[in-house]
């Protein structure tokens, strides 16, 4: 004879597998809209030197006692730093690209400033601490920073904004164990937008971003 305890149990589990069986797989991935794609895998401030030159970074990199990778270490360390990134920003809303040899983080701004500030929000602490926990462990790379601004004020005040802007976020990742011996910051002002022209807030808030930019440290 089956008792109630039992009877319940039975009744859950046809529930449990019901529900399962209407499951229809993961949701769809999102769709970045197509401005962002040509910038994102080809924009020459990406492809570049190091910030500060190859040599100088190096030198840095050497009396912090960092092991260079291999010839044959980079692609693979490069593929699995990206994959942990994914996992760990996972649901964010940060893009994670690989763009010549590089991994580039690319946080919105709505995520770390307020228009016309370069005072990181605390809202954006959690953003920052999970990149910063990935990249200070996977330390045979360099960290470039770099930020951007919209098109509102003048390209002086844009310029200046955002080396603040990418000197705030450079400092944040120092002061939660990233060597600082690998870390180097740039603004780029309105030079490089996702969106131009700049149509709405919306598009005005993708282009004033910041982008952390993982390279290769090779010896």
């Amino acid at each position: 004879m089956i008792n109630c305890r039992s009877l319940r149990a039975i009744v859950a589990g046809c529930a449990i597998a019901a529900l399962a069986g209407c499951r229809t797989g993961p949701p769809p991935p999102v769709v970045v809209p197509a401005s962002f794609t040509p910038l994102g895998v080809n924009a020459p401030y990406l492809m570049g030197d190091v910030i500060g030159g190859l040599k100088a970074r190096q030198a840095k990199m050497r009396a912090a006692k960092i092991r260079p990778l291999g010839p044959a270490e980079a692609g693979a360390y490069l593929a699995d730093l990206g994959s942990e990134l994914r996992r760990q920003t996972a649901g964010m809303g940060l893009d994670i690209l690989q763009v010549s040899g590089s991994i580039v983080v690319r946080i919105p701004a709505t995520f770390t400033f307020d228009a016309g500030s370069a005072a990181i929000k605390p809202t954006t602490d959690a953003t920052l601490l999970e990149i910063a926990r990935t990249v200070k462990t996977r330390n045979r790379t360099f960290v470039d920073v770099l930020a951007h601004t919209d098109t509102s004020g003048t390209p002086q005040i844009n310029r200046a904004l955002s080396d603040k802007r990418a000197a705030a976020v450079a400092t944040y990742l120092a002061n939660h164990g990233v060597s600082k011996a690998r870390i180097a910051s740039r603004g780029l002002g309105e030079l490089a937008p996702l969106y131009n022209p700049e149509t709405s807030e919306n598009q005005k808030a993708a282009n004033r971003r910041i982008e952390i930019r993982l390279v290769p440290y090779r010896g």
